[in-house]
């Protein structure tokens, strides 16, 4: 076997692993990361947040020009080609994993193609198809992220019961879809292939669907998606499956008990989570504590109880989501550097990329009324900006939340058009500590989706111009 030494290895070419790696690749490092797949990118680019909105992207297109274009005077009949379609993902993942790679050739970081294994604390052994070789580091960044959640008497094949991932390469469109699970991966695939034509049952063990969001956004959403065609099981749990040549007949009892029934599809997508990539790496044989959840346990670096080696991104736990996991890495590779770092967790976005978007920072109103913390809300609807109107776009709304004493900022939550970006600003405030009163006092361009958030801000004083 031969042997290599570095300044840090990353096991994992995720988001927070491949950026880790770079920010370290820039402080002076010399820095290895071992990934089992030859492409770069982890989970986000290859199968999971890339190709799903790619295809998200191309099924709104056609979504449409089946429906929408009409009624702005232009009139075609669109026809699908799903091969296409998907070639299309398929490019737009090689054009970013292959960016990854690029940026790792301009930051001189090496590529170490295998499945690794911590034999020491300083110590990774890298095992690929090329056989198996050491390499030593003065430290170590665990970044492997997470797998889907399996379901006890659901046999995933990735053909007829699928995860995100054999969802995103379905041979054809089926006819009928069993989702099961309401979060936020469910509802995205769910989309995509309900507006490319599939029957979609989205069957979810609460009984409300994406948990954690805020209340009010949770029952928004389930009315617009079951408006455009999704239908909902809450409050159900699947028991069991069979697979047959027509598809899949699932059992489904009531969360809280009660008489089973049967639910034929041609395809079931488990969605019920994710779990930490974090069982064969030899963490525990090098003596790293982890929770019962399979969770690694770090301190305020990042760093576990093993001197050297670190741990960010899915596998600490928090929010699963590919940029808390890159600012997770660029922090641990400023703070091994010696540098100080900083990550603000209550400012930390998440965005469901359904039509309309949902996007959300900070804390809920259930949060805040658990916590006992008195606060004023702003809430402004799309239906009254301009700009939705003028696009088409008027489902949903904007809310922010704001401490009652202080006007702090300490939410967002937004339904609608572009909400992802809509929310940044807000994101922006809050990380420098602003008040509603701060955003509503901002110019914002005229006519433009942004106004919805400066009128949410002005709805906190109850100063709201457009309503």
């Amino acid at each position: 076997m031969s042997e290599k030494s570095y300044d840090l290895i990353v096991i994992g070419a995720g988001p927070g692993g491949y950026v880790c790696a770079i920010r370290a690749a820039q402080l002076g490092m010399k820095v290895a990361v071992v990934e089992k797949r030859k492409s770069l990118g982890g989970t986000c680019l290859n199968v999971g947040c890339i190709p799903s909105k790619a295809l998200l992207q191309s099924s709104h297109l056609y979504e449409m020009a089946a429906h929408d274009f009409e009624g702005h005077g232009i009139k075609v009949k669109p026809s699908l080609d799903f091969d296409t379609m998907m070639k299309r993902k398929d490019k737009v993942v090689a054009d970013n994993t292959g960016g990854v790679a690029f940026l790792f050739k301009k930051n001189k970081i090496d590529h170490l193609v295998g499945h690794g294994t911590l034999t020491a604390p300083d110590t990774v052994k890298v095992v690929g198809e090329d056989g198996e070789q050491e390499v030593k580091a003065k430290n170590v960044v665990i970044a492997t992220g997470s797998d889907s959640m399996p379901l006890p008497g659901v046999e995933v094949d990735e053909k007829q019961i699928v995860t995100s991932t054999g969802a995103l390469e379905l041979p054809k469109v089926p006819k009928s879809m069993v989702v099961i699970g309401a979060g936020v991966i469910g509802l995205e695939l769910g989309s995509v292939y309900r507006r490319l034509g599939a029957e979609v049952t989205v069957i979810e063990y609460l009984d409300f669907i994406l948990p954690p969001m805020d209340g009010e956004v949770r029952k928004q959403m389930q009315r617009i998606l079951d408006k455009q065609g999704l239908k909902f099981m809450l409050g159900s749990k699947v028991t069991g499956a069979e697979k047959n040549k027509k598809g899949v007949k699932l059992t489904v009892e009531p969360a809280k008990g009660g008489d089973a029934k049967e639910v034929e599809a041609e395809v079931v997508l488990v969605s019920i989570g994710r779990r930490p990539y974090t069982e064969n790496l030899g963490l525990r044989e090098v003596g790293v504590d982890m929770t019962d959840r399979g969770f690694i346990t770090v301190d305020e670096n990042f760093q576990t109880n093993v001197q050297g080696v670190f741990a960010i991104g899915d596998v600490i736990g928090g929010a699963m989501l590919a940029h808390k996991a890159e600012d997770e890495g660029v922090a641990v590779a400023e703070l091994i550097a010696g540098e100080t770092a900083h990550i603000n967790y209550d400012a930390i976005p998440s965005v469901v990329y359904t039509w309309p978007e949902v996007g959300a920072v900070g804390k809920t109103e259930e949060q805040l009324k658990d916590a006992g913390i008195e606060y004023n809300v702003g809430k402004f609807p799309f239906t009254a900006n301009g700009r939705a109107r003028c696009n088409g776009e008027t489902d949903g709304f904007v809310k922010i939340l704001a401490d009652k004493k202080t006007d702090t900022v300490l939410g967002c939550h937004i339904v609608g058009p572009e909400g992802g970006d809509l929310l940044q600003e807000v994101v922006v405030g809050m990380e420098f500590g602003a008040s509603a009163e701060d955003i509503a006092r901002t110019c914002h361009s005229h006519p433009a989706l942004g106004e919805a958030v400066k009128e949410a801000a002005l709805a906190v004083a109850k100063r709201t111009i457009h309503m």
